[in-house]
């Protein structure tokens, strides 16, 4: 006697190999798109996507090369200061944060919270 299988994704009753365990590509896909949904994400995958969006969001405001932007502005938008790529320090002493080639340097001024927005230079090497 032979046990009926069933796809994975579907239902449908399988035709064909015995360890089938789909009826088509599509079905196979659809259920590794669904396991992946419901897994939690992975860490690389989150610090890469929260890297990709800080960058996204300091190329967005960074129009002029160096621009200075309210911290809550671009907290609302998603950036976190915590995830940058690399590090640049000048001769003063500050230390440039970098999102890829997108830079940015936390200043208090009036007690409001600023960023200085920079775009990575050749001489910074």
């Amino acid at each position: 006697m032979r046990l009926q299988k069933a796809c994975l994704y579907c239902k449908k009753e399988l035709i064909g190999r015995t360890d089938k365990k789909f009826c088509d590509p599509q079905c196979k896909s659809a259920y590794q798109y669904q396991q992946s949904k419901e897994q939690p994400a992975r860490f690389y995958n989150k610090v890469d996507n929260q890297l990709k969006l800080n960058r996204k969001i300091l190329k967005e405001y960074n129009k002029g090369g160096k621009v200075t932007v309210r911290a809550e502005i671009l907290k609302e938008k998603g950036f976190n200061a915590n995830f940058f790529t690399h590090y640049w320090k000048n001769n003063k002493g500050d230390v440039y944060l970098f999102a890829y080639e997108y830079g940015f340097l936390k200043k208090t001024e009036n007690n409001i919270e600023k960023y200085i927005l920079v775009q990575w230079q050749e001489y910074m090497n």
